[in-house]
């Protein structure tokens, strides 16, 4: 099971550790993409902060953001399963897995960034603020600098077994399942179930409690099928779409009652 997840806004601070080692970070495929954006993003933050802002979308209380980007190579590092924070982490509680779930982690979570592609919860980053959204001076629009190289590097990322895609859809833009791959891939919605629309915090915390109960699970989905069947052993509500053809993903929207 490959699991694909959004990053979060928020971050915890950067690590003691040492120092970011882009080589030593997982899916090798994508490091020239990354040492572009890496290079070019410390340049900006370096040089005008009003600029940078601007770029980055920041507001004025986060100003502090840009110097934090200035010092990506040189800050201590931390396992992006720590750096990642905010609601949907919050209730994954990656911490707190016993050792065979944190093992399945490690193996099957894959963390979506504007600044890294994407990336292992075990690999070791500095905190840094670039949202898939961003459109960097020199290299464009992020979602379609890491078209290519993710079509290259994800396949074979997602082996032959269930790819559970938890992505919102900027990050989503960075990389759609296609062919055999799509027919084993489920995009996941959460509805608030009276109204049927997305509301932000009950789903980013119902996708990380799905998320922790797989990994927690002693039978691991090997398609969207067997999902659609693991989710409602659950507890959840859930209403499944199969492709009308080849090449497609599974939808699968789980209603929601209560937002907590």
């Amino acid at each position: 099971m490959l699991v694909l997840l959004p990053p979060s806004e928020g971050k915890a601070s950067s690590g003691r550790g040492a120092p970011l080692k882009p080589e030593s970070l997982s899916l090798p495929g994508l490091h020239d993409a990354r040492e572009a954006v890496l290079e070019e993003l410390v340049e900006l933050c370096a040089g005008d902060e009003d600029k940078a802002c601007e770029v980055l979308g920041l507001s004025e209380g986060l100003r502090g953001e840009v110097a934090k980007n200035t010092e990506l190579r040189t800050a201590g590092t931390r396992p992006a399963g720590e750096i990642y924070t905010g609601v949907l982490y919050d209730a994954l509680d990656l911490a707190s897995l016993d050792t065979a779930a944190k093992r399945r982690a490690a193996r099957s979570l894959l963390v979506f960034s504007g600044l890294w592609g994407a990336v292992r919860v075990t690999d070791r980053i500095p905190s840094y603020r670039c949202s898939m959204g961003v459109r960097l001076p020199g290299l464009g629009a992020l979602g379609a600098h890491w078209r290519a190289p993710m079509a290259e590097a994800l396949p074979e990322v997602a082996g032959r077994g269930l790819v559970l895609d938890l992505r919102s859809s900027a990050y989503a833009a960075a990389w759609k399942p296609k062919g055999e791959v799509a027919g084993r891939t489920a995009t996941v919605r959460v509805l608030h179930a009276p109204t049927r629309k997305v509301v932000s915090h009950f789903n980013k915390a119902t996708k990380g409690r799905i998320v922790r109960s797989l990994l927690s699970a002693p039978v691991v989905p090997e398609n969207p099928a067997e999902l659609v069947e693991a989710l409602r052993g659950l507890g959840h509500v859930v209403e499944a779409q199969a492709p009308a053809r080849s090449g497609q993903s599974w939808s699968l929207d789980v209603l929601v009652t209560e937002i907590h």
